[in-house]
């Protein structure tokens, strides 16, 4: 659902439930800002290494009339922890999250492509694997002031009701995210790697979930194209 330009807003969903395409978003919502311009991206995925950071970069350079804040969202697995990214010992309980805000602007980290691309701020959130939900609260409060912002995750879909969510295919990976596999239904377009053979090496995902959908192809290393950009200014933005 892409509500009119009057009605948007940075919304983040709580337990209640509601509906959009068919997924049970709950229906509580907190709004962080009212501000009838304000456009939220989810960029997602159903691997590593698709080009996900360069369609969030691509896309804020492209769009510099808006004043973006980027946020990109890691998830650990057992063992990493959230703090640091390192072999940890740390119990279930401990350093189940950790948010940074980047201030170099070199290009160096995917949260640095941000900032050179002319993103106002960028976040990087970390959490374990599945407890993301404990990061949400110190989320909602670092871009309660944010104008626009470009998410780059799949699992923020769980709280999260975007203007846009666009996921990045490649049917040479057969890997498959659990979370991208959860909300593949729901992307409002695919960005489909332009080398991808007619099937796609994975198993268990129906291409029927994308049926009717926008297909843009993509190619590094420009993973943004005009028509991509001229889309996301239509559908996003109204303009």
């Amino acid at each position: 659902m892409i509500l009119p330009p009057a009605q948007r807003a940075c919304i983040f969903v709580s337990p209640a439930m509601g509906q959009r395409k068919g997924y049970a978003f709950p229906a509580s919502r907190l709004r962080l800002r009212d501000n009838s311009n304000m456009a939220i991206i989810v960029v997602g995925g159903h691997s590593r290494n698709l080009g996900k950071t360069s369609v969030a970069a691509g896309l804020i350079a492209a769009l510099p009339e808006r004043v973006w804040t980027a946020v990109k969202i890691t998830q650990f697995g057992h063992g990493i922890c959230s703090v640091n990214g390192e072999s940890c010992d740390c119990a279930v309980d401990e350093h189940t999250m950790a948010i940074s805000e980047e201030r170099d602007r070199s290009g160096d980290s995917d949260t640095s492509r941000f900032l050179l691309a002319g993103a106002r701020r960028a976040l990087w959130v970390r959490t374990k694997q599945g407890y993301l939900a404990e990061a949400m609260p110190a989320l909602r409060q670092r871009i309660a002031g944010a104008a626009d912002l470009m998410v780059e995750s799949n699992s923020i879909m769980k709280f999260l009701r975007p203007d846009l969510y666009l996921t990045v295919l490649d049917y040479e990976t057969a890997d498959f995210k659990t979370s991208a596999r959860e909300f593949l239904d729901l992307a409002d377009a695919v960005l489909l790697h332009e080398n991808s053979r007619a099937q796609p090496k994975w198993d268990g995902v129906s291409l029927k979930l994308l049926q009717g959908k926008p297909v843009f192809r993509v190619r590094p290393p420009a993973y943004v194209s005009a028509e991509l950009v001229e889309w996301v200014r239509e559908k996003a933005f109204g303009s």
